[in-house]
């Protein structure tokens, strides 16, 4: 099995913090994205969309989508648990996994992606619906932040795939424009807690 990793990126910083979690061991490549190593032929033959992160297996086969990944994961090392034990526990992970993509990260990538001088001449740019992205962006923590006025967690009271989730694209949003806004508590103590893991800088 061979992991092919974007180090600064959110999806295998997803991979990345999952293994961990787990304590799996996988060989890993760094593809350097900026040099175009994403776009080789080589690499297009693994992933035709050209994202990571990848795993490719020894028996030939691809896997791509950090949750994909992360989902055959769990299947072959299920202790400890990340996407939930009793059918409602792994409904709820994944209901609030889901609601963290598709309010949280699409927005603050979407911010990122259009507002932030990495991405001008790769990516069309329109920098007002970046600033939107980053309203959506606040008032979506402002939503968790009340949520976890109730519970420890972001899907209850273990750590689950659903928190790397957050805590993968909140450190995207701190460090490209989208930060954790002031006077939220709830969701400042959350990220304290998950950020002082040990597993937190794989």
């Amino acid at each position: 099995m061979k992991l092919y990793n974007l180090p600064p990126g959110l999806n295998p910083r997803r991979v990345r913090i999952f293994l961990a979690e787990k304590g799996i061991d996988i060989p890993t490549v760094d593809i350097d994205m900026t040099k175009g190593e994403n776009h080789t032929a080589e690499f297009l033959a693994m992933n035709p969309l050209g994202t990571l992160p990848v795993l490719a297996l020894d028996d030939g086969a691809i896997l791509t989508e950090s949750i994909a990944i992360c989902r055959y994961l769990e299947e072959l090392h299920p202790t400890p648990s990340l996407f939930g034990e009793t059918p409602l526990e792994r409904a709820q992970i994944e209901m609030w996994n889901r609601r963290v993509e598709l309010h949280l990260m699409r927005n603050q990538v979407d911010n990122f992606v259009h507002t932030n001088a990495f991405w001008t001449g790769r990516r069309e740019q329109v920098e007002a619906y970046g600033q939107l992205a980053k309203d959506a962006a606040e008032d979506v923590m402002g939503w968790l932040n009340e949520e976890l006025g109730g519970r420890e967690f972001i899907a209850g009271d273990r750590y689950s795939v659903a928190d790397i989730s957050t805590q993968c694209s909140i450190l995207l949003g701190k460090n490209t424009g989208t930060p954790i806004p002031p006077g939220l508590p709830n969701l400042s103590r959350w990220w304290d807690m998950v950020s002082a893991r040990p597993t937190a800088r794989a």
